[in-house]
């Protein structure tokens, strides 16, 4: 498994791939929060925390993460290697989670930069220092979580083409729909009273971001996550 982990994050530093994704998120974000002016620059807030970063990222990686993922087994498929690899000495679940753990480092390595807004908005408090620690342990968490599930639905839909742009617009259109279209179709009157919301990401995003860590949440994610990558290793054995 570890030597499929190693390979995986090796190619995405071989090509453009991995800097261009860990670039794009911090360039976007950094226009977003520091430079355009609008309701989520922090300068312009008058008072200094990171909601803004915590709303804008979940919205990042649904677009970042599917492109990260797309060439995992759809490049497999399409140049025929995908049935070498399965003569390799692994079972198929060690294949799996090679590729969806080589993928999720490359996004961990995206966030660890962020670091330093949480520094930036300590010295613009006043008094300097005055933060909700709680809160941003928390939201980092969550986004964990959620970069987590993202990474086994954008593995899961490159299994099901070899054409990398079809792998990235289901991976877009799926993570979507589970960070937000609950939330949406529980906005209808006729099922506001069912709690829809519940099903999707974002509520439990939102329940982990205020720093409160509850186990339905992490069970929750864990199963998303489960799930996905399940999916992922029977698309594998059929292929």
């Amino acid at each position: 498994m570890f030597a499929i982990l190693k390979k995986e994050f090796n190619t995405f530093f071989a090509s453009p791939i991995g800097y261009l994704v860990i670039a794009v998120f911090l360039l976007i974000n950094g226009l977003f929060l520091w430079v355009f002016k609008g309701d989520f620059n922090i300068l312009h807030a008058g008072f200094s925390d990171l909601t803004s970063f915590f709303y804008l990222a979940p919205w990042f990686f649904i677009f970042l993460i599917p492109a990260i993922t797309m060439r995992s087994f759809s490049d497999e498929i399409r140049l025929g290697t995908i049935e070498i690899l399965k003569t390799k000495p692994l079972s198929n679940w060690q294949i799996v989670l090679g590729k969806y753990l080589g993928a999720f480092l490359l996004i961990i390595l995206a966030l660890i930069p962020t670091l330093t807004y949480v520094y930036t908005i300590d010295q613009l408090g006043n008094p300097t220092g005055n933060l909700d620690l709680g809160s941003i342990l928390g939201s980092y968490l969550g986004l964990l979580f959620l970069s987590a599930a993202f990474t086994a639905i954008g593995l899961f839909t490159s299994t099901l083409s070899n054409n990398q742009i079809v792998a990235f617009i289901a991976g877009v259109v799926l993570s979507f729909l589970m960070y937000y279209g609950f939330e949406a179709i529980a906005e209808l009157n006729i099922l506001k009273n069912l709690n829809i919301q519940n099903i999707g990401m974002k509520e439990h995003f939102k329940s982990i971001s205020k720093g409160v860590i509850d186990t339905k949440d992490i069970l929750y994610f864990a199963s998303v996550t489960f799930f996905f990558l399940f999916l992922t290793k029977t698309n594998f054995d059929k292929k």
